[in-house]
């Protein structure tokens, strides 16, 4: 196959990943049991409760299912929704907004090994590219050092969530790249996936710690006739 043209790329669990750090948690302990602090497992399960690009963890009263359903349209929502999640986790409001600020700190996110690489590699090939992320905050300073992207897709400056085929073709709109050109590459089958339905090739990312994955999108642009 020839190479294409344009590769669009989910930001949290596939060129970024949001990493706990042990400091964030420091005197944090749960209102279940106020003798227990935030250890390295409850960490874990917050931080995936933040970051999973599909599904509910927490019970929700009717406002906050309505707030979570339309979280990346809106800032106010997803602060909203967020909070809900880490309270019903156990977590006092202080700690939780204390958290919540980080999630929303694009200083806060880790790149993958070869973000960089990729973004370098793709960029020198003629190759387009664009983030395309449910999200409400600005997450275009993550980028900063990292490499270049042509284009931010982002659902809530554009008003359609993944996998709403409108937010991918938004991206191929703005590349001028037709959607049998391109490449969607995400961590999740449901929500990056929705780029099939426009007739994109998709490569799914395994969301795993950084450390754990190094070379994660060299290997899903190579199955696609992308060789950096």
């Amino acid at each position: 196959m020839s190479e294409l043209d344009a590769v669009l790329f989910d930001f949290s669990g596939t060129l970024f990943r949001l990493e706990e750090d042990e400091k964030w948690f420091e005197g944090m302990t749960l209102d279940t049991d106020e003798s227990r602090e935030v250890d390295g497992h409850v960490q874990a399960e917050l931080m995936r409760r933040l970051t999973a690009p599909t599904g509910r963890s927490v019970s929700m009263t009717p406002e906050a299912l309505q707030a979570w359903m339309h979280r990346d349209l809106a800032p106010h929502l997803h602060r909203e929704a967020y909070l809900h999640v880490l309270r019903e986790s156990g977590l006092a409001r202080h700690h939780a907004e204390a958290l919540y600020s980080k999630a929303i700190d694009p200083d806060c996110w880790t790149p993958y090994p070869d973000t960089a690489t990729v973004l370098a590699g793709l960029r020198s090939r003629g190759v387009k590219t664009a983030v395309v992320s449910n999200i409400a905050f600005d997450l275009r300073p993550a980028f900063d050092g990292v490499g270049a992207v042509d284009e931010f897709v982002l659902s809530f400056e554009v008003g359609a969530v993944k996998p709403d085929p409108a937010i991918f073709q938004a991206a191929l709109d703005r590349l001028g790249v037709p959607a049998d050109r391109a490449l969607m590459v995400g961590d999740s089958d449901e929500a990056d996936g929705g780029a099939r339905a426009l007739g994109c090739a998709f490569a799914l990312v395994d969301p795993l710690p950084t450390r754990d994955r190094k070379d994660g999108l060299v290997a899903a642009l190579w199955a696609h006739g992308i060789r950096l």
